[in-house]
């Protein structure tokens, strides 16, 4: 004789409670380890491209916890691609989210020439970075710190005095604590060159992977407007099958 078997329905609070469940979960995760990040601009070209959305590792670069020793806690290392917060905020005292590439950590001695980096005198072979060439040269970017930053275009104010007090010879040496950070694509990057280091604090994580890629207008200004936001959302809307850059989609970021 054949058994038979009951199964059992699940109520419908039983159901309510497994999605709430299910939907705390997920908000912790994106709340507290991961994080959507949308590049504006070319400054970290070719690595990262205008119109990439990535996903924000937030806890790989966390100082580690107690409770919790078991997850992959390193310390930021040279050639790291971070998300941070600006070091200076802006005028109305909001704090804005960059990505760059970390080139000094602390106690390393840097300078560039026509356009190379030399990390405590020693050359640099750097793949990722774009490369100076005489329509694009220009003395302050490429040969930092050698060019007085006074009057630059783009130089704060606090940059240029603090400058000084971090040379030892024609190098910039990165103090306890802090980084130096610079854009891959190194002519068009507002950086450390720019605003100075970046404080250990400031660092909130890396990107790990592309997870959409849309063909954007580049946008420098890094606070877009309500009405330029909603009308970067449907136009992204409308070209979504067109403008998507399927290629590029779970790209790795290095």
């Amino acid at each position: 004789m054949a058994e038979k078997y009951e199964t059992k329905r699940e109520t419908f609070f039983e159901g309510f409670a497994s999605t709430c469940s299910v939907s705390v979960m997920v908000m912790f995760v994106f709340t507290f380890v991961f994080q959507n990040c949308v590049i504006p601009s070319s400054s970290m070209a070719s690595t990262l491209q205008v119109g990439d959305h990535v996903m924000v590792d937030r806890e790989t670069l966390a100082p580690p916890a107690r409770w919790m020793p078991l997850l992959p806690y390193h310390d930021v290392r040279r050639g790291d691609v971070v998300v941070f917060y600006k070091p200076i905020p802006e005028p109305d005292g909001d704090h804005i989210f960059l990505v760059k590439r970390i080139i000094g950590v602390p106690g390393d001695h840097i300078h560039l020439r026509n356009g190379t980096v030399y990390l405590n005198g020693v050359a640099q072979s750097e793949r990722t970075a774009a490369k100076t060439t005489a329509s694009s040269y220009d003395p302050y970017v490429d040969d930092f710190p050698s060019i007085p930053s006074g009057g630059r275009p783009g130089v704060t104010a606090a940059w240029s005095l603090a400058l000084p007090e971090s040379m030892q010879g024609e190098d910039m040496v990165v103090p306890p604590g802090h980084y130096f950070v610079m854009g891959d694509n190194r002519d068009h990057s507002l950086d450390s060159r720019f605003w100075g280091f970046v404080p250990r604090q400031n660092i909130i994580g890396r990107p790990l992977f592309v997870y959409w890629s849309f063909e954007a207008t580049e946008n420098d200004e890094l606070k877009p407007t309500v009405s330029e936001q909603l009308s970067s959302a449907a136009n992204e809307l409308v070209h979504f099958f067109d403008r998507t850059r399927w290629r590029r989609t779970l790209h790795l970021i290095e």
